[in-house]
């Protein structure tokens, strides 16, 4: 009996979680606005790069956009365009607008390379990279003293920066591992910024990034 018992109750405990996560699933795969804590978690990654310039990325008079959450991916989407797609039948919607990054299996949002584009137009504070250091960036290695072209002016310490090669294309972000006046005395193999995503992982995560 007891027996019996315990089967029974491990079968309904196991279709409650499949109807949790058939929930959970649907949640994520419909387009819809983002909620308010995944709105926070949005912005508390933004705001590590672009700090303020949030509102004037959000807030555009002349062109309003919006942020969208489609299959665990955020995307920022002119309005217009998100009208559009939502009479675009769910299971035919793959992407909208500029894919900011995505939430994780453990609901924690993450930025990823597709946002470079946003976040290079918005950035207050960048590193930029010599020529012969730009292919040791793209294949996902930190930024070293040896390799820095220049940095913004007052970029303080474990600052969110974009990496740009010196003719100003953007190569991917990161973090400040020092700030400005501290990196004039590091060593040529010490780390300047710490490598975050970089366009080479169109290449090497191809499938990822699909």
């Amino acid at each position: 009996l007891s027996k019996r018992l315990l089967q029974s109750r491990s079968s309904r405990l196991q279709a409650a979680v499949a109807c949790q996560w058939r929930k959970t699933f649907r949640k994520l795969s419909i387009m819809r606005p983002l909620e308010e804590e995944e709105v926070k978690q949005v912005f508390e990654k933004l705001h590590k790069y672009i700090g303020k310039n949030i509102k004037n990325m959000i807030d555009r008079p002349d062109d309003p956009h919006c942020l969208r959450l489609h299959r665990n991916r955020v995307f920022y989407v002119r309005e217009e365009v998100m009208r559009r797609a939502i009479s675009v039948a769910r299971k035919n919607l793959v992407a909208l607008g500029t894919c900011l990054g995505r939430f994780t299996h453990s609901g924690k949002f993450r930025l990823t390379i597709h946002a470079l584009d946003v976040l290079a137009q918005f950035a207050k504070y960048k590193v930029w990279v010599k020529p012969s250091a730009e292919m040791s960036y793209l294949y996902g290695n930190h930024v070293l003293k040896s390799g820095l072209g220049r940095i913004t002016e007052n970029t303080p310490a474990y600052q969110g920066v974009v990496v740009m090669s010196m003719s100003d294309i953007p190569l991917g972000f990161g973090t400040t591992s020092r700030s400005t006046q501290e990196c004039r005395k590091l060593d040529p193999s010490a780390i300047v910024a710490f490598h975050q995503a970089d366009t080479g992982e169109y290449l090497r995560n191809e499938e990822e990034n699909l």
